[in-house]
């Protein structure tokens, strides 16, 4: 792809400007033929721009769609706003792709409104794909844009993750599994059910069963679907345990004994080494799965290496044209939707 333009909602995150802009300016150097057009207020980061730049444009916001607005207050509100500009930028085929590490349920919201679900897709899902311990990747997906979901909504999300997963990842025919409380068929809520037996008798999906969720990063399966509600919780759970462990060994490094701070380096060095993968701000951003254009959502917590792999993932997004993907492949396969 000759060039790539992708819009950041620089005041977004709990951190804004002051990590968007090195952010962006970092993505610009490492590809030669991106555009970056950044969206937010003049005050806050023009002074974080160097004298000269290329292949950057900014475009001026009023107004910023806090975390704790309301989904449903901040869309009525949201003209103006940094976020709803650098969507209403995809929306005009000014940009491809739109980052943003705002409120969720906003964006999703603005999302849906300015930029329209592929056709069969009730609700999109925020998906992202994990590093296992294997050198495999899952494919994970709903991860908090839909705290509830039917039994139809799991199994598109299903789809979805396998059309992912054969684009992204190239794996000819992937793994699909429901995440569940247990691995046996009687296992689980009424809609988790419902699905597995819809993606049973799918004989385009190499669907799998249930897994537990102690099983997420070891690789046993290529696509994990859940609601968002646990998706969200377990995602979080899971970066929280990897951040403690990848930082414990600090602890040692700062003892008095040089036999301890030396034994602190060496475990270090090996855990980054063999664990450094799973590293959370090595994939930030989740792709909003299911829009006729591309969204990516990053966590709001991001420091400027995380937000520099969100970038990355709508790069990732657009150079694989992942909308048209899942448009063209779902138009044959998805059931008509019913409500359970």
């Amino acid at each position: 792809m000759d060039n790539l333009t992708i819009a950041l909602d620089a005041m977004s995150g709990d951190f804004g400007p002051p990590v968007i802009v090195p952010a962006a300016l970092q993505a610009l150097n490492s590809h030669p033929n991106l555009h970056i057009i950044l969206v937010g207020e003049p005050t806050e980061i023009i002074p974080l721009l160097p004298k000269s730049y290329q292949r950057l444009t900014f475009v001026e916001s009023t107004s910023v769609i806090t975390n704790d607005m309301k989904p449903s207050l901040a869309i009525r509100h949201s003209q103006g706003s940094s976020m709803r500009i650098a969507l209403e930028l995809v929306k005009n085929n000014q940009a491809q792709a739109c980052v943003s590490s705002g409120n969720t349920g906003a964006l999703m919201g603005l999302s849906k409104l300015l930029l329209h679900s592929i056709e069969g897709i009730e609700r999109p899902a925020l998906v992202a794909t994990l590093p296992a311990l294997n050198n495999r990747n899952t494919v994970v997906l709903d991860l908090g844009a839909n705290a509830e979901c039917n039994s139809d909504m799991l199994v598109q999300f299903a789809l979805m993750g396998d059309i992912l997963a054969r684009s992204i990842l190239n794996i000819h025919n992937p793994r699909v599994a429901l995440l569940n409380i247990g691995e046996e068929d009687i296992k689980g809520l009424d809609r988790i059910r419902a699905a597995a037996s819809i993606l049973k008798s799918d004989e385009k999906i190499n669907f799998i069963g249930y897994l537990e969720g102690n099983e997420l990063l070891t690789g046993k399966t290529d696509v994990l679907v859940c609601d968002g509600f646990v998706g969200n919780v377990t995602l979080k759970t899971v970066e929280g345990l990897i951040k403690i462990f990848l930082s414990s060994t600090q602890l040692m490094t700062k003892r008095h004994s040089l036999i301890m701070k030396l034994a602190g380096y060496w475990l270090q060095k090996k855990m980054t080494k063999n664990f450094g993968h799973l590293d959370p701000s090595h994939y930030n951003g989740a792709c909003l799965l299911g829009l006729q254009s591309i969204v990516i959502k990053s966590h709001g917590s991001a420091n400027q290496k995380s937000f520099l792999a969100a970038i990355e993932q709508a790069i990732l997004a657009i150079k694989n044209n992942i909308p048209e993907r899942i448009a063209t492949s779902l138009s044959s396969t998805l059931p008509k939707s019913e409500n359970n």
